[in-house]
């Protein structure tokens, strides 16, 4: 079933050190990931204007020479990222030519209301149209984005089981899903929730066959080396974690405690970057995040 996965891919998105930066920031995130970077909101005109500014400054983060295969496994794109380029070359495979750094593409089309304590994903219809087109640009796999607020096994059974359905038709697809049912930071019942989760996505697992392999995007959890079990999981090609609001220090703190996890941060690792930085200056806070982040995910 998953025969067209690139085996070379395949084994260093399971084995090879480094992690995943997530860089798929989109439509609602983007003023404020603009922002953090130095970009005002009465820099740009319109939306046309504004995904211009964030692609350069993603095409920025990409090519610089702090950001290579050796410390940096896969990059998650938002797909207008996907459809634009670097250098004339699709920016996914720009990634993996010429940094030889695995891509992902963002799925989803956002979240539905909260319902029992959780937001499931929003239909995804053009879902067959995504994963062809990711396909037609050497993507490895994909990411899809849940959040869990309580403590409520319906809404947490809900969100695991919408995530594996979806799952099973990218892994049908020829690619590798990054199933991502956050646990909101900020949660009262956090720990009741990350019980519950676990116990959801084993029953899931289990349930899979040998050709279907998934990767977990997890938040950090309450106690240490909770997800163990899903590290060592036959199904699981990798664990990886989001910061998930956590500043660049606390998480890469919580991540190395939990041996096997690898992150996968969004603003944690552009924390500290600006547009008005020198070249010299931009690539040496990226190498710093960068460095520090790989030796949190190597524990």
């Amino acid at each position: 079933m998953s025969a067209s996965i690139n085996p070379e891919q395949l084994q260093k998105a399971k084995t090879d050190k480094g992690f995943i930066a997530a860089l798929d920031q989109s439509g609602g995130s983007t003023p404020k990931a603009l922002k953090l970077y130095g970009v005002e909101e009465s820099e740009y005109k319109n939306d046309a204007e504004m995904f211009d500014l964030v692609h350069a400054m993603r095409t920025r983060i990409i090519k610089s020479p702090a950001f290579t295969g050796s410390r940096i496994l896969g990059a998650i794109l938002f797909e207008m990222t996907m459809n634009r380029t670097i250098d004339g070359k699709g920016t996914a495979e720009f990634l993996w030519q010429n940094k030889q750094i695995l891509p992902f593409l963002k799925i989803d089309n956002g979240l539905a209301d909260e319902t029992n304590g959780a937001q499931i994903m929003k239909p995804i219809p053009e879902l067959g149209t995504r994963l062809e087109s990711a396909k037609s640009h050497g993507v490895f796999g994909t990411k899809m984005r849940s959040v869990i607020k309580l403590a409520n096994k319906t809404g947490v059974s809900d969100v695991v089981k919408q995530q594996f359905e979806i799952g099973k038709q990218i892994v049908a697809a020829g690619l590798v899903p990054i199933i991502e049912p956050e646990v909101d930071i900020n949660s009262p019942e956090k720990n009741a929730a990350e019980v519950l989760l676990k116990s959801e996505i084993i029953s899931q697992l289990n349930a899979l066959s040998s050709d279907q392999n998934v990767m977990l995007k997890l938040t950090l959890p309450n106690e240490t080396g909770f997800y163990a079990d899903l590290v060592k999981h036959p199904r699981v090609v990798r664990v990886v974690a989001l910061s998930g609001g956590y500043s660049r220090e606390d998480a890469n703190k919580k991540l190395s405690q939990n041996h096997g996890v690898i992150a996968s941060f969004s603003r944690a690792l552009t924390e500290g970057l600006s547009a008005q930085q020198s070249e010299t200056q931009f690539n040496g806070a990226l190498d710093a995040a960068i460095q520090a982040i790989f030796v949190a995910s190597n524990t």
